[in-house]
């Protein structure tokens, strides 16, 4: 009876210790969203200054949209150059995203707009803004937009390695957190350019 008692005593032990190590474990996973982006944010300004960033646009699951968009610093600001293919005619939504991340099948895992001055979302003249909301690309007949702006808010060095996503329909350049621009079209990820 003794021997029992202690071989659970000894499981009892260990479950609790295997519970709070598991309890430890899920915190650090919570936390380490934020952790990451700090690391990543401390890396990047530390980082040399970049010149010239490019993201390749990939259709997310069931569409066509793909194509480029490059980043060329400027004296004025940022030179945003675009060239996508397989959309629908009209006005698409076009946001710098969260994350450097295309795995989700609908584009998801990019998280929102990338936005860390922590400002209401608006269109890309607008004085306070998300960095990553460049308002709408618009496609003619045959699918295909193109838009070449410069950007007074974006920086170079902020947006490597974060997520490009064309959007099925306009920005409203009102509604928040996103402009109700609809479902992801295509993904990106930015990084930087060989020239």
């Amino acid at each position: 009876m003794t021997l029992f008692k202690n071989i659970s005593v000894v499981l009892s032990m260990m479950l609790f210790a295997m519970g709070c190590a598991q309890q430890e474990s899920q915190e650090e996973n919570m936390q380490s969203g934020p952790q990451v982006e700090q690391e990543v944010e401390e890396t990047m300004s530390n980082a040399p200054e970049f010149s010239k960033t490019v993201a390749v646009i990939h259709p997310t699951e069931g569409n066509e949209a793909s194509g480029t968009v490059t980043f060329t610093k400027t004296a004025d600001g940022v030179q945003v150059q675009a060239e996508v293919t397989g959309l629908a005619e009209g006005k698409h939504g076009f946001h710098i995203h969260q994350y450097g991340d295309c795995t989700a099948a609908d584009g998801t895992s990019a998280g929102g707009h990338f936005n860390p001055a922590s400002n209401d979302h608006a269109g890309p003249t607008a004085e306070s803004r998300h960095m990553g909301d460049m308002g709408n690309i618009e496609a003619d007949a045959d699918g295909n937009a193109t838009i070449d702006y410069v950007d007074s808010t974006i920086d170079i060095n902020q947006i490597i390695g974060r997520g490009i996503i064309i959007h099925g329909g306009e920005d409203d350049l009102e509604s928040q957190p996103t402009g109700a621009a609809g479902p992801r079209m295509g993904c990106g990820v930015i990084g930087i350019a060989s020239n």
